[in-house]
């Protein structure tokens, strides 16, 4: 009997508040939509430094010629020499954070942008001399780049050490950038649900005022008062919930899945396992958030 009044509460509160239950839904919906999005994100973008620094090398760009001739500062003592060459690579060796040499030569060198510069007008004008010789490293660990730097730059020979990972640190940079901003958003409509739910609660409790008032006569308990505006604010945000994680399931089949997985082949998104670990996750924060938010509210608005 008691299970039986409580749930027709929480029917009756509902259907008289039916506008503000719906916003808390979609507000709850947006703000949990953008925290499993910002949890994806953030696995997204771990699952790309993970793929992209282990294939990144350090590059040791050797003086040629035409360096030494127009008077490059690197260069000033003239070309490496093939000395300077073995002694480099036998150096390169004897570091236990190198994992693989490898040697490009200027006719490489010069193949290589030609199939990246094809469509340059300036491919037609460079000539394989001008084009330098270098050592491509790969690490064990290329966060210890700057062992290889210390260790290279400035040697007779060297024209300079560049870290491929540096060019992808802006790339790594503008996502964290954006999962911020995704995170803030969230704070925002996080903020603006609660307010709803709080509103929600102290509108049912007015509108139930005579209601809880002849219980507090016969004796009801608060638990038993307040557990109808609990069980609304919970189940609105459940609601929240599921339209959430059905937002994240549309967005990998229709946005990833079926659009940007069969165009942008170089990145590796995620996959199935890791939205179906997040979805848990917003479901019992959409249950327990609009719950515990309207038992503070009732402290102050429903005395019991």
């Amino acid at each position: 009997m008691r299970a039986n009044f409580v749930l027709s509460e929480i029917g009756v509160g509902l259907r008289r508040n039916i506008t503000m239950t719906f916003a808390v839904i979609v507000s709850v919906a947006l703000s949990l939509s953008l925290l499993g999005g910002s949890l994806l994100a953030r696995e997204q973008v771990s699952s790309m430094k993970d793929f992209w620094y282990d294939k990144v090398q350090v590059s040791i760009f050797l003086c040629n010629k035409n360096d030494a001739e127009s008077g490059d500062p690197a260069c000033a003592k003239g070309a490496v020499t093939e000395e300077q060459k073995l002694e480099i690579e036998t150096d390169l060796e004897k570091f236990d954070i190198v994992d693989q040499i490898f040697f490009e030569t200027a006719e490489e060198a010069y193949e290589h942008y030609q199939e990246q510069q094809k469509d340059s007008p300036i491919a037609a004008v460079v000539t394989p001399d001008q084009m330098q010789e270098s050592f491509r490293v790969k690490l064990h660990d290329p966060e210890k780049y700057e062992v290889v730097s210390t260790a290279f730059a400035g040697r007779e020979g060297v024209h300079s050490v560049q870290d491929q990972r540096a060019l992808l640190e802006n790339l790594f940079q503008l996502l964290n950038g954006v999962n911020i901003a995704a995170l803030a958003l969230m704070a925002l409509m996080l903020v603006v649900a609660l307010l709803l739910i709080v509103n929600t609660v102290r509108v049912s409790a007015f509108s139930r005022r005579r209601e809880t008032g002849i219980m507090r006569l016969v004796g009801a308990s608060s638990f038993y008062i307040q557990t109808p505006f609990i069980m609304e604010a919970a189940l609105a945000g459940l609601l929240g919930a599921l339209l959430a994680c059905v937002l994240l399931v549309g967005g990998k089949y229709f946005l990833i899945d079926n659009f940007l997985d069969t165009r942008i082949a170089v990145i590796d998104f995620v996959g199935w396992d890791a939205v179906m670990s997040v979805l848990p996750f917003l479901l019992v924060v959409g249950a327990l958030m609009p719950g515990i938010a309207a038992l503070f509210a009732l402290r102050k608005y429903l005395k019991v």
